[in-house]
């Protein structure tokens, strides 16, 4: 995954957590749709492995 994507997502789970949803989208949404094939998956599994990242919730609070 190229560096500025993953600034991107990272810039977003923080807006996220900060309750800035509309602004988060606005960031991550232009690079996902920008991603190629190859990077699309490696943004899929980066989201899936990093979903605590955006909800602020520890993995114990999940389960």
């Amino acid at each position: 995954m190229r560096p500025t994507t993953l600034r991107a997502l990272k810039r977003a789970a923080e807006l996220t957590r900060q309750h800035r949803l509309t602004e988060a989208v606005l960031i991550a949404e232009p690079v996902i749709l920008a991603a190629d094939r190859h990077e699309g998956d490696e943004i899929l599994r980066w989201l899936a492995d990093h979903v605590t990242d955006f909800t602020g919730e520890t993995k114990k609070e999940i389960a």
